[in-house]
């Protein structure tokens, strides 16, 4: 099954370059894979593996990784105290590299939400918990997402936008908006992969991958549900931030080794998708978005 997505800047349907697609389709479509994966899923070898990449020999892997996947490495800063000559002193390093100054500026308007992250976005203008939604998982609704009876209600009937990190892109996400944290907490699960292969194969993931919730004040978009899901071999979600005052285009967090997706829901009638991640999703297809560009706004 190939992996198709809409690139907002070529204007084209492209075929994305899967890392690890074998083991993924040996994972969820072969017998035995399947037997293996509740092992492979688990917490203890997803954060074993992503230690892992964060030792010195794995460095030997990011000149393939970068000529594989057409990475310019041009557009990225040397991890915090190397050179130019000798960026990343390991895969994790490399993994989690930053852009440079001027690479992705956050200048949206009042009414308009830029992304968060760097990835192929869904988005949908309403999620009830009354049903589920089937393209991305089983479960997208706020019940399943936040396991939180305080807020699940306040994001019922609200839009959400779903952006999947592939293994080969930026690691970081962003706040997209100012704001004020009034709520963070931790959801345990498993950490299955997050490729559409995977999801195809197991429809309830985002329900029961591991994830931390951060629920945002805004004065334009309203309350925000800012979500992280964990997915198979990434090592930990780090957060960056305080986690109280935020900044748009501020720095939350990164994702060690591993894809990863960030969702985040608002509440009823406050904001609404772009319009061509609106119609891709209709049609079963992602949208690329770079960090920054708009994904949302308000007055619809």
């Amino acid at each position: 099954m190939d992996i198709r997505y809409y690139n907002r800047y070529t204007n084209k349907v492209e075929v994305e370059k899967v890392y690890g697609d074998g083991a993924v389709r040996f994972l969820y479509s072969n017998p035995i894979g399947k037997l293996l994966s509740g092992a492979v899923t688990s917490s203890i070898v997803s954060t074993f593996y992503g230690e892992l990449q964060s030792m010195t020999f794995t460095k030997n892997k990011i000149p393939k990784f970068v000529k594989d996947f057409e990475i310019n490495l041009d557009d990225y800063l040397p991890a915090e105290g190397r050179s130019l000559d000798d960026p990343y002193g390991s895969f994790n390093e490399f993994f989690i590299r930053r852009f440079k100054d001027g690479k992705r500026e956050f200048n949206a308007a009042e009414n308009e939400m830029p992304a968060f992250s760097e990835a192929r976005y869904f988005g949908y203008e309403s999620i009830q918990n009354s049903y589920k939604i089937p393209v991305k998982g089983k479960y997208l609704n706020s019940t399943e997402l936040l396991q939180n009876k305080k807020w699940q209600d306040v994001f019922n009937d609200g839009p959400l936008l779903l952006a999947r990190l592939c293994p080969v892109d930026y690691h970081r996400f962003h706040y997209p908006l100012d704001g004020q944290v009034i709520d963070y907490y931790k959801v345990d699960g498993t950490y299955h992969s997050v490729n559409p292969i995977a999801l195809k194969m197991k429809n309830d993931i985002f329900s029961t991958n591991i994830r931390e919730v951060t629920i945002i004040e805004t004065e334009k978009f309203g309350k925000l549900a800012y979500v992280e899901v964990g997915a198979t071999m990434v090592g930990r979600i780090v957060q960056t931030s305080d986690l109280k005052e935020c900044k748009q285009g501020q720095e939350k967090g990164y994702f060690l080794f591993g894809g990863s997706t960030v969702i985040v829901l608002g509440e009823k009638g406050k904001w609404s998708p772009s319009d061509d991640i609106i119609n891709n999703t209709k049609n079963g297809i992602e949208t690329y978005i770079h960090l920054a560009d708009i994904v949302a706004t308000t007055g619809k």
